[in-house]
């Protein structure tokens, strides 16, 4: 999946267009004309800056009917806009109304520079701080000043006064994650990040992130979509000792026990406090400018806290999956890749023109999953686009845009699984009856950077940024491009998405180390006709150096075990190594599935991965 995918649609959130959607913006600004704001900004965001969102923080999908995962409005007293980066360009056009917004880009700045250009001067834009981080308002402020005009914090979300039927808070239990999957104890991983801040010189860090607090405590829950996460926030001493601020509601005896002695639990409603008696003790505290919201930095500044800023420094551990985690992993993934060749087996068995179509097709690729041991529910909201809807990277299907698979096109599915000892992520383009020729050939393009990523090596300390190019390449020889990321960092039982890695173009310093497992999709998007993408897991591993060499070297071990449609293949494209790559692939795929399908499956499969017999 790139990078991210759409979230659950909140059950009132509705999809129709002009009224409702337009009574909302103008409850909203009368709201805004009452608290004396001339404008107010709505991220995508909750207090715990997460990908995924409740269902009671969905505030731009009920303002704008836009069900993105990634965007922002900007509401003034007479024009408004929706910023939506490239992934979302036309889903935004199909569910917001451009009588209401204007639809800009997200990227380079764009959100800034509009208030700038249309804030009127003595003008003040009101903003929630617990929707934006430190590092954003900054640039806010920034706008603002060159605007002339004034940026409030507000006490009150002013969206939240005038939403009507807004979901209540998600209260999902809490439950342990099994040390059989997890590998390490909390207390060993509580010892680790006292010893990063004792060596640091640091008292405490506080954390925010969701996904850090689970994976510090072996805790997971269900309060968002698409992950197990329970939403809480921590704070972790260097002595080891945390405070974890959840709803007591979410505990049971036996998740108090798992915590241990050493993890004392308080209501959310005294983490202000908390914040307060850190400063009050002048205790040196890392806190990551990028991560929290506004409000948490700025209550330890206020109260007297030695912030030293820096990354969630249970990111990188987290990050780095210890050999227990990589062998559930890898165990996930064959039963993904079991589910997987049933389903393409399935599908080619299926007539176009039948009742064949985008629905049914995801509907079956869920059943599939589900039959698998330790299966939890999808990873994200599967992508299911064939013809023009392939070219929508994150396209969701419904009734109203479901199409039928019909001759001649080319299908896209991407989905994943959430299984206890691990989570998976893949993107497999298929044919349906013959491709045009410049399907196949842009699809061996994306084929050859999707080979290259998969076979490079690297020295240790080389990033994700600067392995980008390698998935670009091909494609970018023939003038094409694709507007996401070549790879995302994944979890295991946790986010689809996980940082700090990734591999893309916009920079980033963190060196790519063993135990990381990031994605590998290249693609190709042309709109309005067809989109394609091959997008496989993989995990960084150490290899030897060659004869002569003097650096330690890194490479990948791709996870993911499902064929790649050779029918799609231009083999007159393709070198001799990346056709030897590709045939080792299938056979590997071939061999690790054979003793867990049916007959009639792998006698598909046998098809579907022999040699391409490159020439």
């Amino acid at each position: 999946m790139v990078l991210e995918a759409p979230p659950a649609v909140p059950p009132n959130v509705p999809m129709e267009e002009g009224g409702a959607l337009k009574s909302r913006l103008d409850a909203l600004r009368h709201e805004l004309k009452r608290c004396q704001m001339q404008g107010f900004i709505v991220p995508h965001a909750d207090e715990y800056q997460g990908e995924w969102l409740p269902q009671c923080a969905e505030r731009l999908a009920w303002l704008t009917g836009f069900t993105g995962s990634a965007g922002m409005a900007i509401v003034l007293e007479d024009k408004a806009a929706l910023f939506v980066d490239g992934r979302y360009t036309i889903q935004a056009r199909e569910e917001a109304n451009g009588a209401l917004f204007e639809f800009m880009g997200l990227g380079d700045g764009q959100p800034y520079e509009w208030i700038t250009a249309n804030l009127l001067t003595g003008a003040t834009l009101g903003y929630d701080p617990n929707l934006q981080t430190m590092n954003q308002v900054k640039r806010l402020k920034a706008a603002c000043h060159k605007a002339g005009a004034s940026i409030k914090a507000l006490n009150e979300n002013p969206l939240d006064a005038v939403w009507s039927g807004r979901p209540p808070p998600p209260y999902s239990p809490v439950i342990p994650h099994d040390i059989a999957f997890a590998g390490e104890t909390s207390a060993r991983k509580r010892q680790k990040i006292a010893e990063i801040l004792s060596k640091e010189k640091l008292d405490a860090a506080v954390l925010t992130a969701p996904e850090s607090v689970a994976w510090l405590l072996n805790i997971r829950g269900a309060d968002v979509p698409f992950t197990p996460l329970a939403l809480a926030f921590a704070i972790i001493g260097a002595n080891s000792e945390v405070t974890l601020f959840m709803d007591r509601r979410k505990l049971t005896e036996d998740i108090v026990r798992h915590l241990g002695e050493s993890v004392t639990v308080e209501s959310p409603e005294t983490f202000a406090a908390a914040l307060d008696g850190m400063g009050v003790k002048g205790l040196k505290t890392r806190i990551d400018p990028d991560g929290p919201s506004s409000w948490i930095y700025e209550r330890l500044r206020s109260a007297g806290a030695n912030i030293v800023p820096g990354a969630d420094p249970c990111a990188l551990p987290k990050a780095c999956k210890n050999q227990q985690e990589l062998d559930g992993v890898r165990n996930a993934h064959l039963r993904d890749g079991v589910a997987l060749v049933r389903f393409l087996a399935w599908l080619s068995r299926q007539t176009p023109g039948s009742a064949l179509s985008e629905l049914s097709a995801a509907k079956q690729m869920e059943a599939f999953r589900a039959e698998g041991e330790h299966y939890q529910g999808p990873s994200f909201a599967t992508i299911s686009a064939t013809g023009p809807n392939g070219a929508v990277v994150h396209y969701r299907v419904n009734e109203k845009n479901n199409r039928p698979l019909e001759t001649g096109s080319l299908y896209l599915i991407d989905s994943g699984g959430q299984y206890l000892d691990g989570t998976t992520d893949v993107t497999r383009t298929v044919a349906i009856g013959e491709p045009l020729a410049e399907m196949r050939v842009n699809f061996t393009r994306a084929l050859k950077g999707h080979i290259a990523l998969a076979k490079a090596r690297f020295p240790e300390g080389t990033t994700g940024s600067q392995l980008d190019v390698l998935a670009r390449k091909a494609l970018w020889d023939a003038g094409l491009d694709y507007n996401h990321g070549s790879g995302h960092g994944v979890g295991a039982y946790a986010n689809v998405h996980e940082g700090p890695q990734r591999i893309a173009k916009t920079p980033n310093r963190v060196p790519l180390k063993p135990g990381m497992v990031l994605s590998n999709e290249p693609g190709y998007y042309k709109a309005g006709a067809y989109g394609l993408r091959i997008e496989s897991l993989m995990a960084v591993t150490p290899l030897t150096a060659p004869q002569g060499g003097d650096k330690e070297m890194l490479g990948f071990e791709t996870l993911t075990l499902a064929p790649i449609d050779i029918a799609l293949v231009e083999k007159s494209l393709l070198s001799a190594d990346e056709a030897v790559w590709l045939d080792a692939y299938h056979a590997r795929v071939q061999k690790k599935l054979k003793p867990y399908v049916d007959d009639e499956t792998f006698e598909w499969l046998e098809l579907a991965t022999h040699s391409i017999g490159w020439l």
